[in-house]
């Protein structure tokens, strides 16, 4: 370490060392006697500039400052599913035992257990050829997911030995690669920077949606597989139980759940429900393919960053191996939050509302990195990406919420006045939309129905036509409207309440498939069709509406169980029974 390469000035998170030219961008350093993990964001020839991922109040001028000649990164392999991490991959649990409660600074802890065993088992033998992504050996590593070990990329070369199937710890060494460089050895681990994306063979049209079992979002705002959703939202509209709703039941194989700044009680509620739900697909704890980044609000400010970077860079990882995996970012605002701070102290000029004039881009950096691809190994994968924004009193035009609709294609606009009204989801049908629509028309029309999307159609114009027969009603009342127009409205209920409320503590309800939900549509707009023939000849919509038909089908949703849904052919007799009955 050169002498020179001490701590000049500390202001928060932001420390420089002066009259140093030993660093280069990007660099991870330790800065002080604890070590604390920093990484260099700015190099001139007078100073340094170092952002510290860990609090700094008990750090002086003149301690020393130690660079590492290599970019964060995280290390791969084993063991990070049921796992929680903080937002520099350190693991809470790890910590707590060799701690306690408060997590030390300057705190080492290996990322990955360094002494368990893991049953693996060799893929390759000598002579085999092989190029970065390529598969060498597998790990059973929970009772949900196999890990796959892959060569890094960019390695390639021949193998020259291979050790027998059997139990290894992470860093042993399972396979030697002859390589151009000389002879490489391949453990069960690997490390890769957390801001470079990991390369692909290339990226795919998206063509599936990732089926989440919540019909506002399925049926009306869908997200694809390798896509990019935002959930913005005021206090207590419903961000994180949304983001927690699709976590639980999305058909996603791997869940990355980013706690980024948010508080406590939420990542607590995130670890508890976690640890007792099951699977529905196989019947293993969820827990058992999801990974949790903790960085709550409490937390040094700076790792927000971090934090989303570690959670993708995880995701990536897991997608090489051929798997779908979901993040959920929650929040994105409160990362922007640091930005904000962290340019404050580096006294740049700020863009609006204090912002720096770079928000745009790191969010792309962020955002881009979701997608459909072909892995090196020849194997399919995607990473989809769900991010909550926490506007400022619901302020939709704020920066954040501005500049992440240009890097998102569906938007899930969550309505205050709803979520006061205890309407769940509370998305806003006017508001949210969905350009994956047209991505992931022939998907539903092959494995649901050819129907599905002209029933999602017909909705959208129902609730659209009832929000402008409403300004009517505020005016003047609803006696002035015609009996079709009353219809509308009355359908619209039904739509709004038995097709888009959902209640996430009934069993049936919780969770709906995609055939329930396209013959739940099937049975409302028949509904609407033998009523509106009621209403043309002329007959008072109040006489259909005094049966009960509207209140019995808004029920359906809790009457119907999932596992028979023969039952709905009963709704249709019985609306034709009462629409043929009223004189």
């Amino acid at each position: 370490m050169n002498n020179q390469d001490v701590i000049y000035s500390i202001n928060g998170p932001v420390v420089k060392v002066r009259n140093t030219k030993s660093f280069s961008m990007m660099e991870m350093v330790y800065v002080g006697k604890k070590k604390l993990m920093g990484e260099v964001i700015s190099v001139s020839r007078d100073e340094t500039t170092i952002q510290v991922y860990e609090e700094t109040s008990m750090l002086q001028p003149g301690e020393p400052v130690e660079g590492t000649g290599e970019p964060i990164s995280l290390t791969l392999g084993p063991g990070i599913l049921k796992n929680i991490y903080d937002g520099i991959e350190r693991p809470l649990q790890a910590i707590r035992e060799s701690s306690g409660a408060f997590i030390p600074t300057g705190s080492a802890v290996d990322p990955l257990d360094v002494k368990k065993l893991w049953d693996v088992t060799l893929t390759v033998k000598p002579g085999d050829h092989l190029v970065g992504g390529d598969v060498y050996a597998t790990v059973p590593e929970t009772g949900l997911i196999t890990h796959k070990l892959m060569v890094p990329p960019y390695m390639k070369g021949t193998v020259k030995s291979v050790k027998e199937n059997g139990m290894y710890r992470i860093h042993d060494t399972v396979v030697v690669l002859e390589t151009e460089d000389g002879d490489k050895e391949l453990t069960l681990c690997q490390k890769w920077p957390i801001k470079t994306s990991r390369p692909v063979n290339k990226r795919l049209p998206i063509s599936m949606p990732l089926v989440t079992g919540q019909r506002v979002l399925d049926t009306l705002f869908p997200i694809a597989k390798g896509g990019a959703a935002a959930i913005p939202g005021g206090f207590g509209t419903g961000k994180t139980m949304t983001q927690h709703q699709i976590a639980k039941w999305c058909d996603a194989d791997i869940i990355v759940y980013i706690g980024c700044g948010e508080r406590g009680n939420e990542m607590t509620q995130v670890l508890e429900e976690f640890q007792e739900l099951i699977d529905p697909k196989s019947g293993h704890p969820l827990v058992d393919r999801t990974v949790l980044i903790a960085n709550t609000s409490n937390m040094p400010v700076a790792a927000r960053e971090a934090s989303i970077y570690t959670g993708v860079t995880l995701a990536e990882y897991y997608r090489d191996m051929g798997y779908h995996v979901a993040i959920m970012a929650d929040s994105t605002s409160r990362c922007a939050e640091a930005l904000r701070e962290i340019s404050g102290r580096l006294e740049e000029m700020p863009a609006e509302e204090g912002f720096p004039a770079y928000l745009p881009s790191r969010l792309a950096q962020f955002y881009e990195r979701a997608g459909y691809v072909e892995n090196l190994n020849g194997t399919n994968g995607s990473v989809t990406i769900i991010g909550a924004v926490s506007p400022q009193g619901g302020d939709f035009s704020e920066p954040v919420t501005q500049n992440t609709k240009r890097f998102v294609r569906t938007f899930w606009a969550l309505d205050k006045a709803l979520a006061y009204a205890r309407h769940y989801f509370a998305i806003n049908w006017t508001q949210s939309y969905s350009e994956y629509i047209p991505d992931v028309e022939r998907w539903y029309a092959k494995n649901v129905d050819p129907e599905f999307m002209r029933d999602r159609q017909e909705l959208q114009r129902i609730l659209a036509e009832e929000a402008r027969l409403m300004e009517i009603v505020q005016l003047m009342g609803s006696d002035v409207l015609p009996d079709d127009q009353k219809l509308m409205i009355e359908i619209a209920r039904v739509v709004r309440v038995g097709y888009h409320q959902q209640n996430a503590f009934h069993k049936d309800d919780t969770f709906v498939p995609l055939e329930k939900q396209f013959k739940m549509m099937e049975v409302i707009l028949y509904l609407y069709k033998k009523a509106k023939e009621v209403v043309d000849e002329g007959k008072p919509i109040r006489e259909v509406v005094e049966t009960g038909i509207f209140d019995e089908v808004t029920k359906m949703k809790y009457d119907v169980p999932n596992d028979n849904l023969a039952l709905f052919d009963n709704y249709y007799t019985k609306i034709d029974k009462i629409c043929a009955s009223i004189e």
